[in-house]
């Protein structure tokens, strides 16, 4: 399977399968009770995403858990037929017109300049997570390797240079978690989570994201949410963990990797592959970059 190519759209770093589409995607009708989850690639989506399908329906349609795949219970906007032979054999938008249970939840890795106008017009709701760069640099980089479906990262020096040049799809992660941040400053319906602190604290984060949603859960349902989003039990779940998706080759590197950040708690995997060196350059590269004040990583 050849792997695609990055290109310049409109001054972010693409690939075809997230622009091919482009002109339905931008005429997408929202609605107001709409609930769209953005993130930077590899920051957590997959988790927030099945955080949200388990507050709002792992009550009401139990079966959806066991049956239908998160990514078809939770479409991705902006992704077209990845391949001949892929099982995105439908767009994102045709997934979402599938949907038969509200709010509709939508994942997204626009950068905010790029999100469809009626979300803005029909105010609808935004929860964005972010992850620190370091973390999502390696994550990025391990997903690279095992979804052919992506450019190919090449190795781990090149695709860090790439990452903090912009060059990888969706382009700067200073660019994508700044802009949201900004927009979170005048745009009362959007959450804006960070990925360290659901790793601290899930139950907590979770508490504050019912609040924003206006959700009301018990402590029973609480604790089975909780149980069901851990780490070993999404790596597990054929429906959460991709190993359904045949161009992601989970013997080159999980999805869900044994060691990565993503495993509640453990953060700062990057210490495992960032050399000194390749730290200090990032570190200087990143006061340069990353110059809003008022929004903090861990």
């Amino acid at each position: 399977m050849d792997r695609p190519t990055l290109f310049d759209f409109h001054g972010v770093s693409m690939i075809k399968q997230f622009t091919d589409s482009w002109e339905e995607v931008q005429n997408f009708k929202a609605r107001p009770d709409d609930i769209v989850i953005v993130s930077y690639p590899k920051s957590g989506t997959t988790w927030v995403c099945y955080i949200m399908d388990l507050l709002f329906f792992g009550k009401t349609c139990p079966e959806r858990l066991t049956s239908i795949p998160l990514h078809e219970r939770v479409p991705f906007l902006e992704i077209s037929r990845t391949s001949p032979t892929s099982e995105y054999v439908q767009k994102g938008r045709d997934l979402l017109d599938q949907l038969t249970t509200t709010p509709h939840l939508i994942k997204t890795h626009l950068p905010v300049q790029f999100l469809p106008k009626s979300f803005w017009e029909q105010n609808s709701t935004i929860v964005y997570v972010a992850r620190n760069a370091k973390d999502t640099a390696v994550s990025y980089y391990h997903f690279c390797r095992m979804n052919y479906c992506m450019p190919e990262p090449a190795d781990w020096s090149t695709f860090l240079q790439n990452f903090e040049e912009g060059k990888v799809s969706y382009g700067s992660w200073y660019d994508h978690v700044s802009g949201w941040w900004e927009k979170k400053q005048s745009y009362s319906k959007l959450h804006y989570m960070f990925y360290e602190d659901l790793s601290e604290d899930t139950g907590r984060e979770m508490d504050q994201l019912c609040s924003f949603l206006g959700l009301s859960l018990s402590a029973e349902d609480k604790e089975n949410v909780l149980t069901r989003v851990k780490f070993d039990n999404m790596k597990t779940n054929k429906m959460s963990n991709f190993s359904t998706i045949h161009h992601m080759d989970q013997t080159v590197s999980p999805f869900m990797r044994k060691n990565d950040s993503v495993s509640l708690g453990k953060v700062g995997d990057w210490k495992n592959l960032f050399t000194v060196s390749q730290n200090e350059k990032f570190d200087e590269d990143y006061k340069q970059k990353l110059k809003n004040p008022t929004l903090h990583f861990h």
